[in-house]
């Protein structure tokens, strides 16, 4: 009696161990700081690699800072900042394909000393596999072995492409500009769509520039653009599933001044790396039941999970909140402008048809005082949820990249401030799926011979031929055969005749 091997392989995503780590960046910036006024960060991965039990990456932290010069002067530095880490986990496996996010959770300025700054910087890394795994199945081309098969739906991972693209932007003002002081930018995907051998990506890049005018007042305005790209990935279908994310390079953004007659534009050039994965449906037949008719078999069954994944999916909510300054702090009496706006996703769930994203909207306020005719400034950080319908199942995996855009700040009585800005995130989700299958059959002992020419089958009402064969040990063939008249599912308990070439 033999037994082949029929196996197949499944999508398979698994999360690695979030963690955190901290960074310092030194920021140059040619002249003697008096104080830094606001922070902008960004952290981008460059690189990753896969090893047995090892992820290695590396990556840059975007630095830019606004600060007053010792000389009064109001000026922006930037520096990117690199650095490296990794995961480890025996989940790892060389060959699996690796998504590695970082997001900053928390910053400060630990030193000022004569023209550079040091910025400790907390990251959280977290990271995807995905892979197929293969799943152990078998068949059989004995005629003494009976087999019922069945089709069963599982998920592929089909592949991954990464495509870099750059997304520009123009914003037209009629007053001349002295200088650009900021430039921050993000981008949230709008959907994610397969075709044949490739995949479409849409989104949106939403840029604040932050420039000082000739008229000697600070301003600010944003600036929005949708893109949509076709990324080649070889034996993608229409038919399948996809999932993408997108970053800015900030250290690559530029800004740039262009005077005409009409007075001035600002081109905003962003850098967008966009990554896709992409996983097929698949119907293959397998062997769900089996018996012998001449030898008992054990039978061993194992459970497998395979990972399926939801349609890209966007949330856009208002968001508002507030701040108090402490006593001991200066007074508001004018509010010049507001920099280092992000975003920090710090939860995100699914629950009775919703989606729901909790996180943190952080922004710094540059202010004047008319007492003392310094310049302050006072961060905020606004605690926020959003929700929207989301029709998948509960129980899964979310990844969520947000930004935050129409920032706002106003002042009431010199020590409230209140914030209103808008925020958007872009959501991919995956769930896994559990099934079982026969993954080994072993002969454990031939059964006696039946001496007898004939034998009554006493079967119950419900049970199909396949139940009835097996427990009188005859094929299929053999019962609807020998009992031709008779209609399966039984519609009521019988009494079935099977016939035995009886053995001298």
């Amino acid at each position: 009696m033999a037994f082949e091997s029929n196996n197949f392989v499944v999508a398979k995503k698994t999360r690695l161990a979030k963690s955190t780590f901290t960074v310092e960046c030194n920021v140059m910036v040619g002249q003697n700081i008096s104080k830094i006024l606001s922070t902008s960060l960004c952290a981008n991965v460059l690189s990753s690699e896969v090893l047995s039990g090892t992820v290695n990456y590396s990556g840059t932290i975007d630095a830019k800072i606004i600060f007053l010069s010792e000389d009064g002067q109001i000026n922006t530095a930037c520096s990117s900042c690199p650095f490296s880490s990794k995961f480890e986990s025996e989940n790892i496996e060389n060959g699996q394909n690796v998504s590695v996010n970082v997001k900053i959770v928390d910053f400060y300025a630990d030193s000022i000393s004569g023209e550079s700054a040091k910025i400790s910087v907390t990251l959280e890394q977290s990271a995807t596999l995905s892979c197929n795994r293969e799943i152990r199945s078998i068949s059989s081309r004995d005629d003494d072995v009976c087999c019922k098969n069945d089709e069963i739906t599982v998920i592929k991972f089909l592949g991954s492409a990464t495509e870099n693209v750059e997304v520009a932007s123009e914003i037209n003002i009629r007053e001349k500009i002295n200088k650009i002081l900021l430039s921050e930018s993000g981008v949230v995907l709008k959907s994610v769509e397969s075709g044949v051998n490739f995949v479409t990506v849409m989104g949106e890049v939403s840029t604040k520039v932050l420039y000082y005018s000739e008229n000697e007042k600070f301003e600010s305005g944003y600036v929005y653009d949708s893109f949509k790209e076709e990324i080649e990935l070889e034996g993608v279908t229409r038919d399948d599933f996809v999932e993408g994310r997108a970053t800015v390079v900030q250290e690559n953004v530029t800004a740039e001044i262009v005077e005409d007659e009409k007075g001035c534009r600002i081109v905003v050039k962003v850098p967008v790396k966009i990554t896709v994965n992409a996983f097929g449906e698949q119907n293959i037949a397998v062997v769900k039941d089996l018996y012998s008719v001449k030898s008992d078999i054990k039978v061993t069954t194992e459970s497998y999970d395979f990972t399926c994944v939801c349609p890209v999916s966007t949330v856009e909510s208002k968001i508002e909140g507030s701040l108090s300054l402490e006593d001991d702090r200066p007074r508001v009496d004018k509010i010049l402008f507001n920099a280092g706006n992000s975003v920090t996703v710090t939860n995100s769930y699914c629950n009775d048809g919703e989606v729901f994203v909790e996180g943190i909207a952080r922004t710094t306020v540059v202010y004047l005082n008319d007492e003392d005719g310094g310049l302050h400034s006072a961060q905020i950080d606004v605690p926020f949820t959003i929700s929207d319908k989301f029709d998948c199942p509960e129980g899964g995996s979310l990844a969520v990249d947000a930004v935050v855009y129409d920032v706002d700040v106003a002042v009431k009585k010199g020590r409230d401030l209140f914030y209103d800005a808008r925020v958007k995130a872009s959501i991919n989700y995956c769930y896994d799926k559990t099934n079982a299958i026969i993954s080994e059959a072993v002969e454990d002992g031939e059964y006696p011979q039946k001496d007898y020419a004939m034998e009554v089958v006493f079967a119950h009402a419900g049970m199909d031929s396949w139940e009835i064969a097996k427990t009188a040990r005859v094929t299929e063939e053999q019962l609807t055969a020998q009992n031709a008249g008779v209609t399966f599912p039984l519609a009521e308990d019988a009494s079935l005749i099977l016939f035995y070439q009886k053995v001298q």
